[in-house]
């Protein structure tokens, strides 16, 4: 079935983009692999779970394991297409959802999948979960949303950073002079307000979260205190919950490359004597 990605019949680019990429990269679906070790984080915006995210991954690779880190809606494959659609406001909730399904299959597929099959560690920065949370409050059928993500395992370990709706809206209220269209939730008509659109959104997201953790499918974290008393909740939880006796440390050389590659330093013209 084609699901037009924006409200008018014009400028067409079909969700079936999402359903495409699905089929080339797993087909009718298959044995899940259950190698390396997949963290995925989880809250409501303005929860301090990017920040916590990070900090998790930085206290793992100085551990000399071999971690990853992805974000939420970053793959470049469906950018423009994205970006169409929002600034026209010609976005439907179920092709919002087939997007964002998109951008994360390609980056299941060249990202995360890689890492998980050589033993690596993913932290993935948002999940299937948003999806459920945020689709879910536009009213997508949740069996809509499982089955669209169905080629995605389950997590090892999922930390959602909860925070009370009124503490996550003071948070963004406070630092942004205005929100943009999607992200408080105008499209679905609740009220022409920005700012108690979103406060209406951000409690159905909770709502949904909240149901996840009864669930078990998602741990529960208490986000609230200085980044330091989070952090180190967050390692308490990790260390609780998995075992990394089977990830292989890397080579001290490999890391010294892996910190040479990602530096903005040249450190060539230091090794040939032309630094300052």
């Amino acid at each position: 079935m084609f699901l037009p990605l924006f409200s008018t019949n014009h400028s067409l680019i079909g969700s079936s983009l999402a359903h495409d990429l699905l089929l080339e990269h797993y087909g009718d679906g298959g044995p899940m692999s259950k190698k390396g070790i997949l963290i995925a984080v989880e809250g409501m915006d303005g929860s301090g779970k990017s920040t916590q995210a990070k900090l998790l991954y930085h206290w793992l690779r100085a551990k000399g394991l071999p971690v990853f880190h992805t974000e939420w809606n970053s793959s470049k494959i469906v950018k423009q297409a994205t970006k169409i659609g929002k600034n026209t406001r010609r976005l439907l909730p179920i092709t919002f959802h087939m997007i964002h399904a998109a951008d994360f299959a390609d980056r299941w597929a060249q990202q995360i999948e890689p890492v998980l099959e050589i033993g690596g560690i993913v932290i993935c920065d948002r999940y299937k979960y948003t999806a459920m949370a945020r689709d879910g409050s536009r009213d997508v059928p949740r069996e809509v949303i499982e089955d669209t993500y169905s080629f995605a395992r389950e997590p090892d370990l999922t930390l959602y950073f909860d925070v009370p709706v009124d503490v996550s809206f003071d948070r963004i209220a406070k630092g942004r002079p205005s929100l943009k269209f999607y992200e408080a939730g105008l499209d679905m008509g609740w009220t022409t307000d920005p700012f108690e659109s979103y406060r209406i959104f951000q409690g159905k997201v909770s709502e949904i979260y909240s149901g996840l953790v009864d669930e078990g499918r998602i741990e529960r974290l208490d986000a609230e205190g200085t980044v330091a008393e989070v952090q180190s909740r967050v390692r308490e939880t990790f260390d609780k919950h998995i075992d990394l006796s089977e990830v292989q440390v890397i080579d001290q050389s490999d890391r010294l490359a892996q910190n040479l590659s990602e530096s903005d330093i040249d450190w060539l013209t230091y090794s040939e004597g032309d630094g300052k």
